[in-house]
């Protein structure tokens, strides 16, 4: 079993693993985003090795995540499930309210096995489906 580790990283470091894992066939400038550097960045380590990242961004009690991708060689194998229950963890920790992702169509129901809900909000990019999906964190208790 390799040793893990997640932990926050500079933004830069996300490109090749978004690359490689989501659009290896379009120019590299296509995974980086506009506002990266607004946003938190962390990514799983395996034996010392990048293998999965995400990027979320808030907007006072809501987090929004973004560019979640795990190497093509090493998907599969739980790094992907480890990082969002990381995050899920540390947005929860943070006070939000809501977690949402615009989730390729093709992977909706992975983000269903973590309480993700589908919404109505759907769209296509690059010939590719998405559906925007929240994970409804905590409820504000009236008294």
């Amino acid at each position: 079993m390799p040793q893990i580790q997640i932990e926050q990283i500079r933004y830069e470091l996300t490109w090749r693993i978004r690359h490689a894992a989501m659009y290896p066939e379009l120019d590299f400038n296509v995974v980086k985003l506009e506002n990266d550097s607004d946003g938190m960045h962390f990514g799983l380590y395996a034996d010392d090795y990048l293998k999965s990242v995400i990027s979320i961004f808030n907007e006072g009690s809501v987090y929004q995540f973004r560019k979640f991708a795990t190497l093509p060689p090493v998907q599969g194998q739980g790094y992907g499930t480890l990082l969002l229950e990381h995050i899920i963890d540390y947005v929860r920790q943070q006070g939000t309210t809501l977690l949402w992702c615009n989730a390729r169509l093709s992977v909706a129901t992975y983000y269903e096995r973590f309480g993700f809900v589908r919404t109505n909000k759907s769209y296509k990019k690059q010939d590719i489906d998405f559906v925007v999906m929240e994970l409804q964190l905590s409820t504000e208790s009236v008294c």
